[in-house]
């Protein structure tokens, strides 16, 4: 079965390279631009905007308007229309909000097609440029997509997307883990084991909001701001770099050492309005880590079992099972009142995740099936482990 899979990789143009990127990624920019203007003045006039006339159109009048576009690739200011089609599906299916104009600067990119591109060893080919010095050379094997190169803070990366049959050795341990997510430590897992957070945006916040306060004394538009932006930048960056790095690691640990991985479904949206936990619940990263443990667990061949939202972890004692009324978060060891059990409440709500996934796949297994449990069941068909989990409970 072929993955496709997507490998980042650090660039080190000299200067005229860095002056060709910055051009591909303006020319992306205004192509993107020039196609959200007409599609927003042909709403406007009450008829149905079509990309693909937008683009021809576009076509025409780059000549004239946009001369300088033919000193980079043609995909710089071709994708950019492609992209535009996908923002506006993702807002008409109501998972985004309506695209907007695109700013200097900001998230600059642009993309290199796949039969224009090319790697080797530890330089990349860029049409009407040449060859680019990496950081190393491409880690997986296969059918190169696409490219799109991209700049963070002060660096290019690009981004290659490889279709690949690269296999990962699939998990033999046919153990259930449960993992809770936490403030005060990253993950507990139902094993003991507990995870410490790195805290990035804690740990930088001073330096960064000194940077940020020098940056807003600076003059608009001036290159002492734009310097003072880069330093801010790069701060960021860092704070990124590190919450991937520990998130990268856990996930990559769970998946090679459990086969089953009970994880609970939060809402993060909903826990961010509360003003006191928003600044930690963002360092931690939550949403990361399961966009991670989900294509992860593709690879590896783990099963991944969400705990319904409403499902009380941290009020439910893992030794009797009753359930707490009220549990205030400064409570940090559970007592339970029923049978007096005493455990840490994170250890407590990652047992009982562990609980819940085992109940799951047992139910799963018998013959009365909710429509949950079917999901589960086919599942654990398709993977062909179903007798060896029903052993490990």
């Amino acid at each position: 079965m072929a993955n496709n899979l997507a490998h980042s990789i650090r660039l080190y143009p000299n200067k005229d390279q860095e002056t060709f990127f910055k051009k591909a990624c303006g020319n992306a920019r205004v192509a993107y631009n020039y196609g959200l203007e007409k599609y927003q003045s042909i709403l406007k006039s009450g008829l149905k905007p079509n990309i693909l006339e937008i683009k021809k159109q576009f076509n025409k009048d780059k000549k004239v308007l946009y001369p300088w576009m033919s000193e980079t690739n043609k995909d710089s200011n071709q994708q950019p229309f492609t992209n535009l089609q996908s923002a506006f599906t993702r807002f008409f299916k109501k998972q985004s909000k309506f695209p907007v104009f695109k700013k200097r600067g900001i998230k600059d990119s642009f993309y290199v097609s796949n039969d224009k591109f090319e790697a080797k060893e530890n330089k990349f080919w860029i049409p009407k440029l040449g060859w680019v010095k990496g950081a190393e050379s491409l880690r997986f094997t296969g059918k190169i997509m696409s490219a799109v190169v991209k700049r963070k803070a002060n660096y290019w990366f690009v981004v290659i997307s490889v279709e690949t049959d690269k296999i990962f050795t699939v998990c033999e341990n046919q153990a259930i883990v449960g993992v809770d997510l936490g403030i005060k430590t990253l993950a507990t897992l139902s094993d003991g084991k507990v995870i410490k957070s790195v805290n990035p945006l804690r740990h930088k916040l001073s330096r960064l909001s000194l940077l940020q306060r020098w940056s807003a004394r600076k003059v608009k538009g001036s290159l002492n701001r734009h310097k003072s932006n880069m330093k801010v930048a790069k701060v960021h960056y860092e704070i990124a770099c590190l919450r991937k790095d520990i998130l990268d690691k856990l996930t990559t640990y769970l998946c090679k050492n459990y086969k089953t991985i009970v994880i609970e479904d939060l809402n993060v949206s909903g826990m961010l309005k509360n003003h006191k936990l928003a600044l930690s619940i963002s360092d931690m990263g939550w949403g990361e880590f399961k966009r991670q443990l989900d294509y992860k667990s593709l690879l590896y061949g783990n099963i991944i079992i969400i705990a319904d939202r409403w499902f009380p972890s941290s009020k439910m004692c893992s030794c009797c099972g009753s359930v707490k009324e009220t549990l205030l978060l400064s409570e940090r060891t559970f007592i339970c009142d029923n049978c007096g059990m005493v455990k840490d409440r994170d250890r407590n709500a990652a047992d009982n995740l562990e609980k819940y996934g085992r109940n799951k796949i047992g139910a799963a297994l018998s013959s009365e099936l909710t429509p949950m449990d079917k999901t589960v069941v086919n599942v654990l068909d398709e993977v062909g482990i179903s007798e060896c989990l029903v052993m490990s409970t």
